[in-house]
């Protein structure tokens, strides 16, 4: 009962400090703090604190486990401003430190306008739900790395273990080499010796038959042939040779003997790895701030590589994305059936045999992408650095361009369905109908969809659910192709019959063109954003790629 009664008592936060206990009847949402009817009138009086958020007890009890900072966590200060350009909560020491150039800076209470009203809070469940979907992610990724520890064990373990053998058989060999040229010099000693014992053997017969007949040659040899046969046999004994088997061992050997005492070391390589958590656009007070949108008119693009794909058969460009690891990876989809490499800096790297004619590519998290093929009915998740192929999809219909959401793969096809993948069960989880005919590519940005009208010259935005917000219709974007949304949910299209690349504005009521044929630009196709690094990929359909940076 104690232990409830502890946890139902809030006290005041302004007693406290002078070690009075009393129970809070109001809570300051900005102090963070409890107040009884005494400090809220006095906190109520205070200019300082007179604009304060105040609730009561039962209120603050339905979110005291949300925890809301409105404290700069770098300095101390509260959060009062807000840069637009960096999409950044700031205190009023951010501000001249690192925000001093920027030109969008205005008070959080104009940021937050609105920021109560449906936009923030009903997205807050979606928000909940994509990120404990994350979650779930990254434990089974956790999971899946803790089984490759022990795979990666086994096979060092047989590494190791084929190591001793190769190097146990190679002694063998070298001790057998070794032992063979032992018996081999240690014959050839005793053959020479075998020789000469043979011939002073003959020597001494023939010695002992001399002496026996010294007195018959003195009568009748001559002293000369004497002297001779003596000479000669003091050369040959003068000539005898000892003969020692000595061994040198290898230097290697005896280093591997002395001085190696290891046998090899185990080593960590580590490196960060981005899971799968697609963050929701919070901010550092984490508390629901609807940025102000980028007026298009602002947006220009600033060149920061261009290449031409250089194949020795047919290029037909119609997908792109920029990897994690900053390279390029291009759909060509013709009968070759590849996907091809290029580094930032246009150097080709490799080319990746895939399943069919890929179509379209989006990367899915930091260490996997998505391929779709051009009438096949099914999505290869794929690892984005090996490029081996992780799960199959089956989908109800081809499909053509593909994005990812929140936890969820959108597929389109221009039979006028959007196929709807749940990513944490890998698996059709729904269908919905569209009002475009011919769609060919899709993009998505959090609760919107996307996606371009080949014959009806027109680009769709619709809710997730495919409810139509708005359509953009116009001459200039004839057979519109890929199609990308930036951080200010402004859309950018390639135009593929009129070589251009266009901007609508957020809401469908404004566009302009950024670039056209004069830039490079011949029959685009395919566009990929990469909204952290707010980069723009474009290729035409014959090859030449092109980065921008948006500014």
């Amino acid at each position: 009962v104690l232990h409830m009664d502890l946890e139902k008592h809030v006290p005041c936060g302004p007693c406290r400090y002078d070690d009075v206990i009393k129970d809070a009847k109001r809570w300051c949402t900005n102090c963070e703090e409890g107040l009884c009817e005494d400090c809220e009138n006095d906190h109520r009086k205070s200019k300082i604190s007179r604009n304060h958020k105040v609730i009561s007890i039962e209120d603050y009890r339905k979110i005291e486990n949300v925890s809301i900072s409105q404290v700069c966590e770098q300095h101390g200060e509260i959060l009062e401003w807000f840069c637009k350009t960096h999409d950044e909560v700031l205190c009023m020491v951010c501000v001249p430190s690192k925000h001093k150039a920027c030109s969008g800076v205005i008070p959080i209470r104009d940021a937050s306008t609105n920021s109560r009203q449906s936009t923030a809070l009903s997205d807050l469940e979606k928000v909940i739900e994509g990120t404990l979907s994350n979650v779930k992610q990254c434990i089974m990724n956790r999971e899946s790395a803790s089984k490759d520890i022990y795979r990666q064990e086994l096979a060092i373990e047989t590494t190791i273990l084929e190591t001793r053998i190769k190097i146990n058989g190679h002694l063998d060999k070298m001790q057998e080499k070794l032992s063979h040229d032992l018996r081999s010099t240690s014959h050839t000693c005793k053959s020479k010796f075998s020789k000469m014992f043979k011939n002073l053997e003959s020597k001494k017969e023939m010695l002992t038959n001399i002496k026996e007949q010294t007195q018959y040659m003195k009568q009748f040899s001559s002293d000369l042939r004497i002297v001779s046969e003596v000479q000669s046999i003091k050369s040959e004994i003068i000539a005898t040779k000892d003969y020692e088997l000595k061994v040198v061992i290898n230097s290697l050997i005896e280093k591997l003997a002395n001085e190696v005492e290891d046998f090899g070391q185990i080593n960590v390589s580590e490196c960060a790895r981005k899971l799968a958590f697609k963050d929701p656009k919070t901010d550092q007070s984490q508390i629901g701030i609807k940025a102000p949108t980028r007026n298009i008119s602002d947006v220009k693009l600033q060149l920061i590589k261009t290449f031409q794909v250089q194949r020795n058969s047919e290029i037909r460009i119609t997908g792109c994305v920029t990897l994690p690891n900053g390279n390029f990876l291009i759909a060509n989809c013709t009968n070759e059936n590849l996907l091809i490499e290029y580094s930032d800096t246009g150097g080709h790297i490799r080319d990746i045999p895939v399943s069919g004619k890929p179509f379209d590519i989006t990367v899915i998290d930091s260490y996997r992408i998505v391929l779709s093929y051009a009438n096949m009915k099914f999505l290869e998740i794929m690892n984005s650095k090996t490029f081996k192929v992780e799960k199959k999809i089956r989908l109800q219909n081809s499909c053509f361009g593909i994005s990812e959401g929140i936890s969820k793969l959108y597929a389109i096809n221009e039979d006028s369905t959007i196929q709807i993948i749940d990513l944490s069960k890998t698996q059709l989880e729904e269908i919905l109908k569209i009002e475009s005919k011919k769609a060919y590519y899709i993009t998505t940005n959090r609760n919107r969809i996307i996606h371009t009208n080949w014959d009806n010259k027109s680009v769709h935005c619709c809710s997730l659910k495919g409810k139509e917000l708005w359509q953009f219709k116009n001459e200039s974007i004839a057979l519109p192709g890929g199609v990308a949304v930036d951080n200010d949910k402004n859309v950018y299209v390639a135009g593929y019959y009129y070589n251009n690349l266009t901007l609508i504005q957020h809401d469908g009521e404004d566009s302009k063109t950024l670039l056209t044929k004069s830039d490079g630009l011949d029959l685009p196709i395919a566009l990929y954003y990469d909204k952290y690094k707010r980069s723009l990929l474009i290729c035409n359909l014959r090859g030449k790629v092109a980065l921008y940076k948006i500014v």
